[in-house]
């Protein structure tokens, strides 16, 4: 499937009314796609690879939450989350730092600064390839990172045709205050974004 008939345009949005009669039915299989979509890394950080069934739900949801129902405002929201659909080369992931305790995760985002840079997935035998971070915004400070990041991994077409063949895929952080890995993902997950390459 090529980038463009993965955009989500307007006229594949429920409308608010239909939305509010299907939204059960739909989270719930957005829920359930959205469980091999899922690795975590570490005990505090989570990587949610997006796609454009995701996209168009947190689209669907911020339409219904705002009450947006203005075709230049809907158009709006669909530019900001299209770029988060992957286009066929690469995995694009919500990636969350997630601590329970407020005073925990306050330190912890103090200590964590570029932690969004030093991310990386790893396929069979090739080089790791790092994230590219936050295109959407700049979201750190001198003083702390965010929470959530937005995160890309550009594959080479060599590492696509070896994951097609069976190549087990890897995730890793290698920042200072927070080093974790996972050496081969679930195989769920890795033929959940295996599909994103075509």
């Amino acid at each position: 499937m090529s980038s463009i008939l993965k955009t989500i345009i307007r006229q594949d949005l429920y409308s608010l009314e239909e939305y509010a009669a299907d939204r059960a039915q739909f989270r719930a299989e957005v829920m359930a796609h959205k469980k091999d979509r899922k690795v975590h890394v570490g005990p505090n950080a989570t990587l949610y690879f997006e796609d454009r069934l995701t996209i168009q739900y947190q689209v669907q949801e911020m339409l219904r939450v705002e009450r947006i129902f203005a075709k230049d405002e809907i158009q709006a929201e669909l530019d900001t989350y299209n770029p988060l659909i992957p286009d066929g080369s690469n995995w694009k992931a919500t990636m969350m730092l997630e601590y329970e305790d407020v005073g925990e995760r306050t330190s912890a985002l103090a200590q964590l600064i570029g932690v969004e840079d030093r991310v990386w997935v790893k396929v069979g035998n090739h080089d790791p390839v790092w994230a590219t971070a936050d295109e959407d915004l700049e979201r750190e400070d001198e003083s702390k990172t965010s929470s959530v990041h937005f995160v890309r991994f550009e594959l080479t077409p060599d590492m696509i045709r070896d994951l097609k063949s069976g190549s087990h895929v890897g995730i890793g952080i290698e920042h200072e205050n927070y080093l974790h890995k996972v050496d081969s993902i679930a195989e769920d997950v890795r033929a959940s974004l295996i599909r994103d390459l075509d």
